[in-house]
């Protein structure tokens, strides 16, 4: 199982991006998904997660402004990031899930069993 994250990159805040993550070694849609993000000095905090029957979640912070989506035939998962804020800079992961774990609440993506090693995403005033 290897996730790989990318897309990352530094952008004004208001801006937008959209992040990109190949799964391989095995059928995303057998799996729940999701998105957190580190920044220095910062908790883990997971942000977004779609469920294997696509019900989605995000947390508080990103609600509204973020979407979270995937697609099976390319088995790649994605983040769009949209109205920008200084404070959504960090680094971004992404995770993935096919047991128990799937039920623990968006905020605690970073839980999953599978993570990729990240993409750094700079947000500037």
């Amino acid at each position: 199982v290897r996730l790989e994250e990318s897309g990352g990159g530094s952008v004004q805040a208001g801006e937008s991006l959209r992040l990109s993550c190949t799964i391989s070694g095995y059928t995303a849609s057998r799996y729940c998904m999701g998105w957190f993000r580190q920044a220095p000095g910062k908790e883990r905090e997971g942000v977004a997660s779609v469920d294997k029957d696509e019900s989605v979640e995000y947390a508080d912070s990103v609600k509204g402004r973020f979407a979270i989506s995937k697609d099976d035939v390319k088995n790649t998962l994605y983040l769009q990031m949209n109205n920008m804020k200084v404070e959504d800079t960090a680094m971004y992961y992404c995770a993935a899930e096919f047991g128990p774990l799937c039920q623990v609440p968006v905020t605690a993506v970073y839980e999953y069993l599978y993570s990729g090693q990240g993409t750094q995403v700079t947000v500037s005033s």
